[in-house]
């Protein structure tokens, strides 16, 4: 069980781009080593080098003390090396067995052996026993499962390989909280057994939670290597990113209380939700909070004609009913979706195709493609996005480049209301600065806008009022005094009266 890796002055370049420049990092069993940087730092270059993703344009990895080279993930699985990634790696048709034990099936004879396959299918997820549903079962179809299960899904995917060494790459990022709890109760079992963990995470409260030590890059360099006792978030934050913005460096400015209503909602239950009634104004940004799967989402898809809902929405003073995201796309309300790489975006398209998505039936046929490319290079601009060239697949992007593709496409359309779901997942604090700022000017030119976030600190620090909902209802509304940390977490887990 037990392991050394080292990662030495690692390179990587992409033709004319250089990925990594000089990525290094150590860790032995029984240690948690959190990989910090801002999207585009070379994280997640130097976890795929590891892994035998991708090969070094130079450097050196050793492991155990000797030089290694990984042709493939499966010559890297073979020496002890795990990795849960970011963009779920499963195959939906397949059974939540099948996905587990893909490549490497309990075998009998020249055959696999279901049942004993189904048996330590079983076990595994007998470790997320309490915070799982009755559906998670081994011959569940993957496609059959909410965000949250398909992540443990993946979790126990690498587990199955009994690893000496696990990358959990933003492996919490669709997990509620007693599923997060879950998962670091086993980090520390994994830890005490002598296994070796890498985190990659954009939760800072994470890497104070579980990590002894912390390995930091920015540009592609690692420039430095911090014990997490010894340090503090600003240090940290000092190190990812020069200037970096928090939720309370930006707060939205107060919209004026003669502002129009532009969403009034009554009774409304589809989905989890048992009669929700709001309304939000033009220039408001208004919260929704409480634990995952609490009817947050639901709330935004019924909004935006996606499932059936029952009850009243009155929007700018008439009463509508969507049945099709068409309806109300053309009454100018934008979704912007939580799971960018299976609902935001075409990932092998180009950058200029995808933040045309919404918006081709604004310039007519093929002759107006000129006027479509002004407009997406306009919209690139206006949201810092870094990229080579339109036409590059969006897939070469950064995690959080790519999230402004997501929501450029929508802005192209310059919509009144805006539905965000979790849009800060996974994406970097300089990324999430930039968003904070695009919030405050939407706000400033009235766009009103619904935001679900799965970060406390950005429904405290951003919004100017909160919806904590619990169980399909809303449990608290808050503002002003009353949007307190206690409050908000307080409301989250059902308390009936407010706790500050």
């Amino acid at each position: 069980m037990t392991l050394t890796l080292s990662a030495r002055n690692l390179v990587k370049r992409y033709g004319g781009v250089v990925a990594l420049r000089d990525g290094s990092l150590d860790i032995a069993s029984g240690e948690v080593v959190a990989l910090i940087g801002a999207n585009g730092s070379g994280k997640s270059t130097l976890s795929k080098i590891i892994t035998g993703a991708v090969a070094p344009n130079g450097g050196q990895l050793l492991l155990d003390g000797a030089a290694a080279n990984f042709p493939n993930p499966q010559a890297a699985r073979k020496r002890g090396i795990a990795v849960v990634y970011q963009e779920l790696s499963l195959i939906p048709d397949m059974s939540v067995a099948e996905n587990i034990w893909l490549s490497h099936e309990p075998r009998r004879g020249m055959g696999i052996n279901w049942g004993e396959m189904r048996r330590r299918t079983q076990d595994l997820l007998n470790l997320f026993a309490g915070t799982i549903s009755a559906r998670l079962e081994p011959d569940t179809p993957v496609t059959a499962l909410p965000p949250d299960e398909r992540q443990i899904v993946e979790i126990l995917k690498a587990l199955s390989s009994d690893p000496r060494l696990i990358i959990l790459d933003e492996a919490t990022a669709s997990l509620d909280t007693n599923q997060v709890n879950r998962l670091f109760e086993l980090v520390d079992q994994w830890k005490a057994a002598g296994m070796a963990i890498i985190i990659i995470t954009h939760r800072m409260e994470e890497i104070f939670r579980v990590a002894d030590r912390g390995s930091v890059l920015r540009n592609g360099e690692t420039v430095g290597s911090v014990d997490i006792d010894k340090t503090d978030e600003r240090q940290i934050v000092q190190m990812m990113i020069e200037g970096a913005a928090s939720p309370e460096d930006i707060r939205m400015p107060k919209f004026p209380k003669d502002a129009p209503v532009r969403l009034e909602v009554n009774n409304l239950s589809g989905g989890r939700l048992q009669g929700v009634s709001f309304s939000l104004h033009d220039g408001q940004l208004l919260g929704l909070g409480g634990l995952q799967g609490q009817g947050q989402v639901d709330l935004l898809l019924a909004l935006f004609g996606a499932i059936p809902f029952s009850g009243d929405m009155i929007l700018s003073g008439e009463k509508v009913h969507f049945s099709h995201p068409r309806q109300a796309m053309k009454k100018q309300i934008a979704y912007v979706p939580g799971d960018r790489g299976r609902e935001g975006l075409l990932m092998i398209r180009s950058i200029f195709e995808n933040l045309q998505l919404s918006s081709w039936s604004k310039y007519g046929l093929v002759h107006r493609r000129g006027e479509a490319r002004k407009d997406a290079l306009e919209m690139a601009t206006d949201l810092s996005l870094v990229y080579s060239s339109l036409d590059a697949p969006v897939s070469s992007l950064s995690g959080g480049n790519a999230q402004k593709v997501v929501i450029g496409k929508w802005l192209l359309r310059e919509p009144k209301l805006l539905l965000l779901n979790d849009p800060t997942k996974g994406v970097d604090v300089g990324a999430k600065g930039e968003f904070y700022a695009l919030l405050r000017r939407l706000s400033e030119q009235g766009t009103a806008i619904l935001f679900y976030s799965s970060d406390d600190n950005e429904l405290l620090g951003l919004c100017n009022r909160v919806l904590v909902l619990h169980e399909g209802l809303i449990r608290a509304e808050l503002s002003g005094e009353r949007l307190t940390r206690a409050n908000l977490v307080g409301a989250s887990m059902g308390t009936r009266h407010e706790l500050s």
